[in-house]
């Protein structure tokens, strides 16, 4: 199998819109530090990226987490592979994810997070996928909306490839 890329959504384009969460981001936290908790690995673009065009103190930790194991479904079971450094109590959170779907893993990461009394957490996404949502989750800014499409770039892998493109582009399979 060989795999063909179709661009979504462009350099530019990805920019706007980063420019516009940053915008939300801004006036809802004004006069506030910001506390980003980067989901490892494919948020790192997203988040670096935002945190540049928020305008409050901002300091940065990362978390790498998964409910799949080595599997395509979730297991129902959170795995927390790499765990924060700094402690989140009393500090207004932000969860920054590259792409929500199912909403497994991340429901359960902000329950995790939540048991730890920040003094708000929220929700921060480059892409969601309600079509295939498992789980109610409350996603408080998010930049496109997607159709179940197999999407790259941008910090998004396939097989550990084409995360460092600056553009976001829907993955053909096609054969050789």
């Amino acid at each position: 199998m060989k795999e063909v890329l179709h661009q979504v959504y462009s350099t530019e384009e990805v920019d706007k819109v980063i420019s516009g969460i940053a915008e939300q981001i801004n006036r809802d936290y004004e006069g506030k530090e910001l506390h980003l908790i980067c989901i490892l690995r494919g948020s790192v673009f997203f988040c670096v990226d935002l945190a540049k065009k928020l305008t409050m103190p901002v300091s940065m930790d990362f978390m790498a987490a998964s409910s799949y194991g080595n599997e395509v479904t979730s297991s129902g079971q959170l795995s927390i592979t790499k765990d924060l450094d700094d402690e989140i109590e009393g500090k207004h959170c932000l969860i920054i994810e590259d792409i929500i779907d199912s909403g497994n893993t991340l429901k359960k990461v902000k329950e995790l997070l939540a048991a730890r009394n920040p003094e708000s957490l929220k929700i921060c996404t480059l892409l969601d996928k309600p079509s295939r949502r498992e789980v109610e989750v409350k996603v408080d800014y998010t930049g496109f909306e997607i159709p179940d499409k197999f999407v790259v770039g941008y910090g998004l892998d396939y097989a550990q490839k084409y995360r460092n493109l600056p553009y976001l582009a829907e993955v053909e399979f096609v054969e050789n």
